[in-house]
């Protein structure tokens, strides 16, 4: 499951900048295969690509960013699937979520990936999160 320096490399390099992804193009992106995408899809309900009219996935680039950050926490970090959920602070029920906890959500998942883990850190995002869910529950 090891990669060679080149097909790291590779594996990092940006993706083509475009409005929609197809589910070939994004499982060529990721390194998995389609099946794994789907499955992927049904684990993470927060992972719902849109669908055009002849009813194929439809990726934006904010899923294949998702999408990797996924994979890389499942493969090279050793998570599991609750792990991956319970790293990224999403809601497993992305709907729920109002637009600007989505952006929020999406932008820490993007700090966390370029952050060393520090202990400090993660419990100003525990205290954060959860001073997040007083204010909901008052």
């Amino acid at each position: 499951m090891y990669k060679t320096s080149t097909e790291a490399i590779k594996a990092y390099s940006p993706f083509p900048d475009k409005l929609f992804y197809k589910i070939g193009e994004v499982s060529k992106i990721v390194g998995v295969e389609p099946y794994v995408l789907r499955y992927w899809e049904t684990e993470f309900n927060f992972l719902k690509p849109r669908k055009n009219k002849s009813g194929q996935r439809v990726y934006i680039k904010k899923d294949v960013e998702l999408l990797l950050t996924i994979k890389r926490l499942l493969y090279q970090e050793r998570y599991t699937i609750e792990g991956v959920r319970k790293r990224l602070g999403l809601s497993n029920n992305i709907s729920e979520l109002k637009p600007e906890q989505e952006k929020s959500y999406i932008k820490e998942v993007q700090i966390k990936e370029k952050e060393p883990r520090q202990p400090a850190i993660t419990m100003e995002h525990v205290k954060k999160r959860l001073r997040e869910i007083l204010s909901q529950l008052q």
